[in-house]
């Protein structure tokens, strides 16, 4: 396994640059209260928070998420870095950095949590281009004039038939017996009511049925 890593210049930097940087932090929580085992779990802290959303960053150049974790973490590295330079008094940490230092354990656990588990959009992949048929069809040549074969007439058409004629109308409307008597007894009402016998228009308007069905009804009740 070692002999695939190979040592140049740019990993050796690398290296130091981490080492500085992770001892800087250190110093920087040590002075803001955080004494043994909490002032070196905080370089860690913040170096893997800077990995995660770098890693993110690497699939989806485009996430504001990870772009904003990744800030975070490299503003509270270079900010230790500067700190600890001689800027600031390490013997006298002001309280708005103590407050900083000792609220970060929750922000980065946030951080690393959300870069985790936000899923990533998928790449659209291309749709695969049809495969080409093994046996193409062979391609046939349009015959000459002289090779065609003999010309099919088109059909004549056929004559329209001749409408059957409409049934002629009944000349006698057959008329309900219920309908009958109905009427009878409307025409007993009004001969009784009037002293005289019904004609077309009056049962027609009581009825409400059609003239020459109230036609029909007089002739038998005649």
């Amino acid at each position: 396994m070692f002999r695939s890593i190979r040592i140049d210049a740019v990993l050796i930097q690398a290296v130091i640059a981490g080492a500085l940087s992770f001892a800087h932090l250190h110093d920087l929580a040590e002075a803001a209260g955080q004494s043994g085992w909490k002032a070196w779990a905080y370089p860690v802290s913040v170096d893997l928070l800077l990995v995660a959303a770098w890693r993110r960053l690497r699939g989806a150049r485009r996430d504001r998420s990870a772009w904003t974790w990744f800030v975070i973490a490299l503003v509270a590295s270079l900010g230790a870095n500067v700190a600890t330079a001689g800027l600031l008094d390490l013997a006298n940490v002001p309280a708005w950095l103590r407050i900083l230092v000792a609220g970060w354990p929750a922000l980065a656990f946030l951080g690393g949590t959300l870069l985790v588990h936000q899923p990533t959009q998928p790449t659209p992949t291309p749709a695969p281009a049809p495969a080409a048929s093994a046996d193409p069809a062979p391609v046939i040549d349009r015959p000459d004039v002289a090779d065609e074969g003999p010309k099919i007439a088109p059909a004549e058409p056929v004559p329209a038939l001749p409408e059957a004629p409409a049934p002629a109308s009944a000349s006698v409307l057959v008329v309900p017996p219920a309908l009958v008597d109905h009427a009878r007894k409307v025409a007993t009402e009004h001969r009784t009511r009037t002293g005289t016998d019904i004609d077309t228009a009056t049962l027609r308007a009581r009825l409400g049925i059609p003239e020459d069905l109230a036609g029909a009804i007089v002739a038998q009740l005649a």
